[in-house]
């Protein structure tokens, strides 16, 4: 039962998106960024994947620490400390002159921001009915997606005046100005008290990894949705550029469309969810039906290859936008544990999605250096390493439609 007002609840949810949406544009910066930093820092496709996977590394690194410390201090207080670090990381990336300041700041960045999604979720968990969890949490992301928007034209339309490094002087600035609102708006945590002790690893992550339900979900996490982050967040523009012959600025169009099909979708996500609840359609039916599309949709990108140039864009924001069935889980694994170990659950679910995001991130540039030098054209070998993704989602969908029947 929800213990917010309507009207509290939309301040708190309108201060909470504030942080995320800044939180989504630093994240997903890297990818129009990727053409002037490729250029100024001569980076190799490794380079690029380990810089933008360094932010889902810090990212990571903080789940396991930060679901004890919401459920101990609660979002308000944890999300403050923590996007001062953020700030920290962007004055850091914008003063950074090699390749090792640039991927230290941005590991500070996702250090930083590891809070700005599992923050309101965990408070939501608490002060949200279960319908109004799902809405809430499609309009974060939506909200995200807003974030991501922003990070594509916007940006480049601001780099030729101001050049990349100004920009994230401004981030700073906007950072603090966030923590300005939560600390207005957000309400104190009210502890409660632990749960009942059954043994050595009761209330611990110990009893989260061992659930059923959050080990049937895993790999989808961090493979398909972690994969599918990977790619919006930085591997869908080198594809545009270096397969489908894209410039600059067309990939940053491409690039602004799919996050506006991203938008809409989680958009419409929010208004179907409590209509869908109250029909009895399940958040394991939604991924069920959808998950097999973003598959087909996957193959027909890596068989297309430099022949599917025209629709590269189209092509990735559908694979995206139908790859959103699975950011339904999320909620769903929060739900599906007690209200004193939700900020455990649900970190520790995104750090599954978010090692996912850092490892296919990199592991992309890996396999497209190896197939390069293995004697490959550059665009054979992008197919290969989407190949090679594409296995492995079609694995992860493959156990838990098996893991379902065990």
């Amino acid at each position: 039962m929800s213990t917010l007002s309507r009207r509290g609840a939309v301040l708190v949810f309108l201060a909470f998106a504030f942080a995320y949406f800044f939180s989504a544009l630093i994240r997903a910066i890297t990818a129009t960024l990727s053409p002037q930093l490729t250029q100024e820092f001569s980076l190799h496709a490794r380079d690029l994947g380990l810089l933008a996977g360094g932010y889902f590394l810090g990212f990571a690194a903080m789940q396991l620490p930060l679901g004890r410390w919401l459920d101990r201090q609660g979002p308000k207080t944890v999300i403050l400390g923590f996007l001062a670090v953020a700030a920290v990381g962007c004055l850091a990336f914008s003063q950074a002159t090699s390749f090792s300041g640039l991927l230290v700041a941005r590991v500070l960045c996702g250090v930083g921001l590891a809070a700005c999604l599992m923050a309101p979720l965990t408070g939501f968990r608490r002060w949200l009915d279960p319908a109004s969890q799902l809405r809430a949490n499609s309009w974060m992301l939506m909200t995200g997606s807003m974030g991501m928007v922003a990070s594509t034209l916007p940006v480049q339309w601001l780099l030729p005046s101001y050049g990349w490094r100004p920009l994230f002087w401004g981030l700073a600035v906007l950072l603090l100005l966030s923590m300005a609102v939560i600390a207005w708006q957000v309400p104190r945590w009210q502890k409660t008290a632990p749960p009942p002790a059954t043994g050595a690893a009761a209330g611990s992550y110990a009893e989260v990894w061992r659930h059923a339900y959050f080990r049937r979900l895993t790999p989808l996490g961090f493979f398909n949705y972690g994969g599918m982050v990977a790619i919006q967040t930085l591997w869908a523009v080198p594809w545009m550029t270096r397969v489908a012959g894209y410039t600059p600025v067309q990939a940053a169009t491409g690039l602004f469309w799919i996050n506006v099909a991203m938008l809409t979708t989680f958009w419409s996500w929010g208004l179907l969810i409590p209509r869908l609840t109250r029909r009895g359609v399940h958040t394991n039916q939604l991924i069920t039906w959808g998950t097999p599309l973003s598959l087909l949709l996957l193959a027909t990108i890596v068989l297309a290859g430099e022949s599917g140039a025209p629709h590269a864009g189209l092509l990735w924001a559908l694979f995206c936008v139908s790859s959103t069935f699975l950011s339904l889980a999320q909620p769903a694994v929060g739900m599906a544990f007690p209200a004193e170990l939700a900020g455990r659950a649900l970190s520790a679910y995104n750090l599954v999605i978010f090692a996912g995001v850092f490892v296919v991130q990199w592991g992309i540039g890996l396999l497209i250096d190896a197939f390069v030098a293995g004697g490959w054209a550059q665009a054979q070998a992008f197919q290969g390493a989407l190949g090679v993704f594409l296995l492995l989602n079609l694995l992860s969908y493959l156990y838990f439609l098996v893991a379902k029947k065990t």
